[in-house]
């Protein structure tokens, strides 16, 4: 492993910019050196707290000490501000979702070959240890071939914890933009692309509540579907129901089930990076896998309702910058972000026409990530 570093600037010091600041030293290769933001004193309060230096964007983009920039921008501007950074000569690492339009993603695509730079996205909680040890249990043939599965992604809706939840109920939001790269990308992980997808969408409500603070009690109109429930169909020919939906209030469905000729496996939370993994074989019979000794599986952190996960948020950042340096390929590259961005818009089409979409983009699963190879991306 190289010990050579590549500097990290952040533009868009908003809600998940902590989660990064604060992740991010944990890793080697990659080191925090500049934070931006359109408003001066949300990059003056984050500089502040994490001791670096606060630029313009502008200036952030000339910062010769900046070769990769991880954009946390609103997801309506990470096309045109991860454009920007190409432009400027700069590496890009992009929060969820890419893009929001496969046009935008194919675009990206080409600017970053031409200017020979490489972009990557979020979700990288495939590569926590238990993800990672589903995908070596099913490569082992654990279950025999994956034959369907299910996935569900379920919630009362965003603006009963998000402080500023607007833009989730507008065009460019809803649960597939938003929490769809988690388990999709899981799902390309685990069983690779898909080629083609269909999908019912439904707006139960028309307005919103906020319930949380500083603004309880203000109203959100809403502009986008709220519920789906799509099938996808793989390329290896598994079929996977997937059901995302702001509009449940409670529910008994595990998050995702991975169904093979020989047994199942039920998969923790794409949202995290850890928890239990249960499976059963031919028997039937229900069991807890054993859980393997992987860096990204101790739990490390609390969320906003005081559950402890393991959160290794900044691993594909950091796989990014070894892939840069070592010169191969790096496992959130676009052109798996960009064919999570095929199948949720497919998904989005199919909601509003009713017809079977057949996607236009593929990729390769992204290599298996071990305990070793994991434990080499940490600082000692």
């Amino acid at each position: 492993m190289t010990d050579k570093v590549l500097g990290v600037g952040i533009i868009g010091c908003g809600n998940i910019s902590t989660t990064y600041l604060q992740l991010a030293p944990l890793f080697r290769n990659i080191e925090l050196r500049a934070v931006a933001d359109i408003s001066r004193e949300a990059a003056e309060a984050r500089g502040t707290e994490f001791g670096l230096r606060v630029q313009s964007v502008a200036d952030i983009l000339r910062n010769p000490a900046v070769q990769i920039i991880v954009n946390l921008t609103v997801p309506a501007v990470h096309y045109k501000v991860t454009k920007q950074c190409l432009l400027a000569g700069k590496h890009v690492y992009s929060e969820k979702p890419l893009t929001l339009t496969l046009a935008e993603a194919k675009d990206l695509q080409k600017t970053a070959a031409k200017m020979k730079l490489h972009v990557a996205a979020a979700p990288d909680t495939f590569l926590g240890g238990s993800h990672q040890l589903i995908r070596k249990l099913i490569d082992d043939g654990a279950i025999g071939k994956v034959a369907s599965g299910t996935a569900h992604i379920l919630s009362q809706g965003m603006e009963h914890w998000h402080p500023n939840p607007d833009f989730f109920f507008k065009p460019g939001g809803g649960p597939i933009l938003d929490m769809g790269p988690y388990y999709i990308a899981n799902l390309i992980n685990l069983i690779g692309p898909v080629k083609r997808v269909a999908a019912l969408s439904a707006t139960p409500r028309k307005t919103r509540v906020i319930s949380s603070a500083p603004r309880k009690g203000q109203k959100i109109s809403v502009k986008t579907p709220t519920t789906y429930h799509a099938l996808l169909h793989f390329a290896n020919g598994a079929a996977v129901t997937l059901t995302a939906s702001w509009d449940v209030y409670a529910n008994r469905h595990q998050p995702m089930e991975i169904y093979g000729t020989e047994g199942a496996i039920f998969v923790p939370d794409p949202n995290f990076f850890g928890g239990d993994v249960m499976m059963a074989g031919s028997d039937a019979q229900l069991q807890k896998a054993k859980m393997w000794d992987h860096p990204f599986t101790p739990a490390n952190w609390k969320d906003h309702e005081g559950n402890t996960w393991p959160n290794y948020r900044a691993a594909g950042l950091a796989d990014m910058a070894v892939g840069i340096l070592k010169k191969r390929d790096i496992r959130c590259d676009i052109a798996r972000m960009a064919h999570v961005v095929d199948i949720m818009t497919a998904i989005h089409a199919s909601g509003e026409t009713g017809r079977f979409i057949d996607l236009t983009t593929t990729c390769t699963r992204p290599r298996a990530l071990g305990p070793e190879e994991a434990r080499s991306l940490l600082k000692p």
